[in-house]
């Protein structure tokens, strides 16, 4: 699709500290070389805030001009700069931009020097929060970061070129306007609807052009939906040709198929109703902040939709990657996209550059089928209908095949919108999941909860079973209100993962543990409610449980009541390997959701008989008894409990001694041999899945990589490799804090620290490709000095000019 850019990412040169000096052309200090994408500082993990990223910095890159550019337009893109960007060309100023989350380009032709010449880009990057643009102005609930952070490109043209083509389709038609660069006398336009795989021409619109704006439009027949089954996709070639036959331009759009619709009834993607199932992402990971290539971008977006089994995710609180969207493009996964900000809306400068942020998220973002809507308010923003109505305006005037959503906390507001978006943080553990939207909004059009839980209930990975598990059963409590009222399209969870944040929010150490997972993508309890919502062919066989049966966990020895969570028909539960009970997930308290969370309600079975104080008789008023103290204790059982405990007490058929004895072995353990518990999941008759719990082993450490073959194209590759410490039967060991050190050598370099602590028992780390093909390798040695190396191959294809 990119066939005209020639990536600049690599060999900038970086300054801390931006001097005036630098504009000139020269100056010829060097800075550090780097690559792009950058941060402007590598951060810890945590405990830093905004100070860290509050400068003004500079970039540096130096390039020939090339012979094949003479009578050529030359373009410069960047896709993103954060915050602030002035861009000097040989000592002379391009252009600036004041949006950290969206691209900008320029016409450099004018500025270059003469073929064969050396030219001086310098780039001035303001990060500092006292900008007067979004999201600045107030406090900010996530890290902004610094730096040249997404893809740098030159694009070579003709002085007669295509600027845009916008495609809007609606089944199996499309029609599409097409921007030229300026009128071309007796030229015309050709396009066609191309097979991404065979290149097979599905239909082609020949048509003249009378001026700088072009519009067409076709049907084609034999052409798939894009679905979230079946994400189709389609190149649209557009081909600009003069008088003569030559062909002045080509720009090549990759789009699909498919029709949205979204009203009061809910959303329909094709005609048919789809419950949004979702999370919010922000873009940041560990010690780079943004700075992160395609290759992380789209293992992002798989894992939304195949480890988590969503089927939308929301870029919260700003347009973010193409690279992130194109994923979601091709695996089916829905995007509602919106504007910089969070909850401040400054003066009138500062939202002239939010109706420009608008105007550049709707251009830039429109042709991509997996965006469903466009955000056009400031996140959870006091009503200003002036300054929305302007954000509404240039959204629909530029793109009338999406709706417009403006994000807000504040019930009954004022929607110029056409779907009312909503943080509804309602629920507190033992209420209703959810708000009736009547009680929201009187509107009779679409409506969509944005966020929810998050804040209410931050939980780590290192938190005790019982906070893990009540944050697993708060995402359920609300996916099941969610899914039980029809008049909701859907919902978006605060969040995915686990973010760093300014001074203002987070725990005390910089991050919002917010996530269902932690900033290294590792899931906690609470990410498998979402996963055994998706289908199984995405996300796989699903069996975890909310505890590892250890008493010394729990208050007094008292457990707190086990939950299963699996996408099975049922599992079976064992201890010592004896069968006591089946759980079958039909009979899950959330009965609105496709597989509910099931609570085990018998870890006793029929063991009770082979006590020799137990008798047939008593054997059913003695369970009961005891499945009442695992829940409460001895001290909470009800009175009728306490009665017949009492009377088989006077009458000699239980003596408390023997009572104190059957609660040690099959409530508290204390005292006794240590129990082995084994879940089977089981579905259509067959055991898919199998969980055992033991107690007592050594942990080691298990280390699993997206990915080992790593490919350098517009820039350096990144792959990321998770650690857990898992026993012997690779059950997560989670309080398990210990240090992991990792080396790399050859073709790949560590990104971040070298010595790593386990948060929960798990960690990541990331590697980074050199610019050179080969080998690498990377070495990770445990607490032990167990040593695992990880094998790396890494390609490295030409398609940056040097």
């Amino acid at each position: 699709m990119n066939e005209s850019r020639i990536y600049i990412n690599n060999d900038w040169q970086f300054f801390d500290v931006f001097d005036e000096k630098m504009i000139s052309a020269s100056f010829r200090k060097s800075g550090e070389v780097v690559r792009i994408p950058h941060s402007i500082c590598e951060t810890p993990f945590n405990n830093f805030d905004d100070k860290t990223f509050s400068r003004i910095s500079a970039y540096k890159k130096i390039f020939k001009t090339q012979k094949s550019w003479k009578e050529k337009k030359i373009i410069l893109t960047f896709e993103a700069v954060a915050h602030k960007a002035e861009v000097f060309l040989n000592g002379v100023l391009v252009g600036s931009h004041s949006c950290g989350y969206t691209a900008f380009s320029f016409d450099v032709t004018e500025y270059l020097k003469s073929s064969g010449n050396e030219n001086i880009l310098v780039v001035k990057v303001d990060s500092r929060s006292s900008l007067n643009q979004p999201p600045f102005g107030y406090v900010v609930d996530y890290m902004t970061y610094g730096g040249i952070y997404r893809d740098v490109y030159l694009e070579v043209k003709n002085p007669a070129f295509i600027k845009d083509v916008f495609v809007k389709t609606k089944k199996n038609s499309f029609e599409t306007e097409i921007q030229l660069s300026c009128h071309v006398p007796g030229s015309m336009i050709e396009q066609r609807v191309e097979e991404i795989d065979s290149g097979d021409v599905l239909c082609q619109i020949d048509t003249g052009v009378s001026g700088e704006t072009v519009l067409t439009s076709a049907v084609c027949r034999a052409v798939q939906q894009w679905s979230l089954e079946k994400p189709s996709l389609y190149y649209l070639v557009t081909e600009l040709i003069d008088e003569k036959g030559k062909v002045l331009d080509c720009k090549k759009i990759r789009f699909g198929f498919r029709d949205i619709r979204f009203d009061e009834s809910g959303f329909y993607l094709n005609g048919i109703k789809i419950k949004l199932r979702g999370l919010n992402r922000h873009q940041s990971y560990p010690y780079v902040g943004y700075a992160m290539p395609k290759s992380i971008q789209y293992y992002d977006a798989e894992i939304l939709k195949n480890e988590l089994g969503l089927n939308y995710v929301r870029t919260c609180h700003y347009p973010q990657s193409q690279h992130f969207i194109d994923r979601c493009d091709e695996i089916g996964l829905l995007v509602f996209t919106e504007i910089p900000g969070w909850q401040f809306i400054g003066d009138r400068q500062w939202q002239d550059v939010a109706v420009e942020n608008t105007r550049d998220m709707v251009l830039q973002y429109r042709n991509h089928p997996s965006i469903f809507m466009w955000g056009v308010r400031i996140n959870e923003s006091a009503d200003n209908d002036e300054f929305y109505a302007r954000t509404n305006s240039i959204a629909r005037k530029l793109d009338s095949t999406r709706p417009t959503g403006g994000v807000r906390c504040i019930k009954n507001s004022s929607l110029l919108e056409d779907v009312y978006t909503f943080n509804d943080f309602i629920h507190n553990g033992k209420n209703e999941g959810i708000q009736d939207k009547i009680k929201v909004t009187s509107s009779r059009k679409g409506y969509l909860v944005t966020e929810y839980n998050g804040h209410m209930f931050p939980t780590k990975t290192f938190d005790c079973e019982s906070r893990r598990t009540e944050l697993f059963l708060r995402h359920a409590t609300v996916l099941n209100s969610v899914a039980s009222k029809s008049d909701c399209a859907g919902s978006s969870g605060w969040c995915a993962f686990d973010y760093n944040t300014q001074r203002d929010f987070g725990s005390g150490d910089g991050i919002c543990y917010h996530g269902v997972m932690d900033m290294f993508r590792n899931p906690k309890l609470a990410a498998s409610v979402y996963k055994i919502q998706g289908d199984i062919c995405d996300v796989g066989d699903v069996l975890e449980v909310s505890s590892m049966m250890n008493i010394g966990e729990y208050n007094a020895c008292v457990q707190d009541e086990l939950w299963i969570s699996t996408n099975a028909d049922e599992v079976k539960v064992y201890v010592n390997n004896e069968y006591v009970s089946s759980v079958k997930i039909s009979d899950s308290p959330f009965s609105s959701l496709k597989c509910g969370p099931c609570p085990v309600t018998d870890l006793i079975g029929n063991r009770l008989l082979s006590e020799d104080c137990v008798s047939e008789k008593t054997s059913s008023k003695i369970k009961k008894i005891l499945e009442s103290a695992r829940k409460h204790g001895m001290g909470g059982l009800s009175f009728s409990e306490k009665i017949d405990l009492f009377l088989m007490n006077v009458s000699g058929s239980l003596k408390k001694n023997q009572m104190d004895y059957l609660y040690k072995k099959y409530v508290s353990n204390w005292g006794v041999q240590s129990l082995e518990y084994k879940f089977e999941a089981v579905r259509d008759g067959k055991v898919v899945k199998t969980l055992l719990l033991t107690h007592g082993g050594e942990a080691h450490v298990d280390c699993r990589c997206n990915r080992v073959s790593l490919v350098e194209d517009e820039t350096y590759d990144v792959c990321e490799v998770h650690l857990r410490a898992v026993d012997e039967n690779g059950v997560l060991q989670s309080f398990c804090q210990e240090a992991v050190t990792v080396e790399c050598e050859g073709s790949v370099e560590l990104v971040g620290p070298r010595a790593v602590s386990l948060k929960g028992g798990m960690a990541g780390f990331y590697v980074r490709t050199k610019g050179k093909s080969g080998k690498g390798l990377a070495r990770i040695t445990d607490w032990k000095n167990n040593v695992t190396t990880m094998d790396f191959t890494v390609k490295v294809n030409k398609l940056n000019l040097k």
